[in-house]
């Protein structure tokens, strides 16, 4: 960790000095620190990264079949807003209660949400809907479930990448690989059903169970993986080492009163604040283009209706190695960090030019080429600002980090998708 000199200057330094922060090294020859033998706690944070996401991605792959089900519902907006808010609203909670709370079990009280939320739906289609259409019981139920699984990801979410925030480089950067290997899968599986499954009512319905079955078995995976890879030396090192701190500011500071853990919450978004804005400009610009732009604004007469899927397979093919590549190559500098995130609004007159630009910008090679460099970016800047963050603050509040980050990575993507109903391309 950064030594206690440069802690106590993080609270008074603006901007500058904040991008001038680097992740502290680790010596992998530490004798203290306990060997990841067969890379077990690195395969267990991968699994939680791709297992948080699998469900909303579950309710998303489906929305054709819901909206066959509900002609008269706005299916497909609707999801979206009541994930999101009630997402939002939990994770501020979450926040504010996190120091009364710990990852176990709120990562595990999420991981419950999500299995019971995803098996209410195919038993809902099964003994009630009955594959009928407008039976608007099963809709008003299935949007309870949407806003609870909203609340299992604020839960799991907030807490995985809080808690990877205080472990070694590597595991949060495993976490968010996770999430680019997931939605690499959902991205095969959509290409696979459309193969596969006649596009007809039976058609979707068989595609829907295939998506919510998968992520089942995932919910079901996590939770072993968790509970498994808690207990491992590696993780419980870095517990103990976060229970040392604690107790060590306990004793000069006191018991964790209001005052104190407000002024704590405080001085932890004060570090992070350049890293927190440039989560969430980044999930503003991807989500006010993807998937809305590449699903509904862009067509192709050689592809036809298989364009928008390689476009999006593309995309999430790029998003996987962005985030993977940091495990490798990851440029330690916040300055660069930060600024590429900001520098990616470029892609908005850039996508607007393939829409009205010239007529070759209009093809399908500038389209494809931006859609990979968006997911590329996004990838790649997403897994080093998760990475950085929390290590430029005190070990015993990259948990808080980890969740200030996810929180404006949320309100990111809230106001990309407001961005992009009203975005004229």
């Amino acid at each position: 960790m950064a030594t206690s000199d440069v802690e106590a200057n993080y609270h008074n330094e603006d901007f500058e000095s904040a991008t001038r922060l680097l992740i502290p090294k680790t010596s992998s020859e530490d004798p203290n620190i306990p060997k990841d033998t067969f890379h077990l706690a690195y395969i267990v944070h991968c699994t939680l990264g791709a297992g948080y996401i699998l469900p909303w991605n579950a309710f998303v792959t489906a929305v054709d079949y819901f909206s066959y089900l509900y002609p008269e519902a706005p299916v497909d907006r609707l999801f979206a807003v009541v994930y999101m808010i009630v997402g939002l609203i939990c994770l501020v909670l979450i926040l504010v209660f996190s120091h009364k709370s710990t990852s176990l079990v709120r990562i595990n009280v999420g991981l419950g949400l999500f299995v019971v939320a995803l098996l209410v739906v195919p038993i809902i289609d099964v003994f009630y809907v009955k594959g009928r259409v407008g039976v608007y019981g099963g809709y008003y139920v299935t949007v309870c479930l949407v806003g609870i699984c909203g609340i299992a990801n604020a839960l799991v979410q907030g807490s995985i990448i809080g808690s990877a925030g205080e472990l070694h480089k590597r595991y949060m950067q495993a976490v968010v690989a996770g999430t680019g290997v997931s939605g690499l899968v959902v991205a095969l599986l959509r290409l696979l059903t459309k193969a596969v499954y006649p596009q007809d009512t039976q058609g979707l319905r068989n595609s829907a169970n295939l998506f919510f079955t998968v992520a089942i078995i995932m919910m079901v995976l996590c939770i072993i993986c968790y509970n498994s890879g808690h207990k491992l030396p590696i993780i419980k090192y870095y517990n103990s080492l976060k229970t040392q701190a604690i107790n060590h500011e306990k004793e000069e500071k006191g018991d964790l009163t209001i005052q104190l853990w407000i002024s704590t919450l405080c001085d932890t978004f004060g570090t992070i604040k350049w890293y927190a804005f440039s989560a969430g400009m980044i999930c503003v610009v991807t989500i006010c283009i993807y998937p809305g732009y590449i699903t509904e604004d862009v067509h192709s007469k050689i592809f036809k209706a298989w364009y928008s899927i390689f476009l999006i397979t593309g995309f999430n093919v790029l998003d996987m190695i962005g985030k993977c590549i940091t495990s490798i190559c990851l440029i330690e500098n916040a300055k660069f960090a930060i600024g590429g995130s900001f520098a990616r609004v470029l892609f908005l007159p850039l996508f607007y030019g393939c829409m009205h630009g010239p007529r070759f910008f209009r093809t399908e090679i500038p389209v494809s080429i931006l859609t990979c460099l968006l997911g590329f970016t996004n990838g790649y800047f997403t897994s080093a600002v998760l990475i950085l963050g929390p290590k430029t603050v005190e070990l015993q509040r990259a948990e808080t980090a980890g969740i200030v980050l996810v929180l404006f990575l949320i309100i990111g993507q809230a106001i990309g998708s407001v961005i992009s109903w009203s975005w004229v391309i």
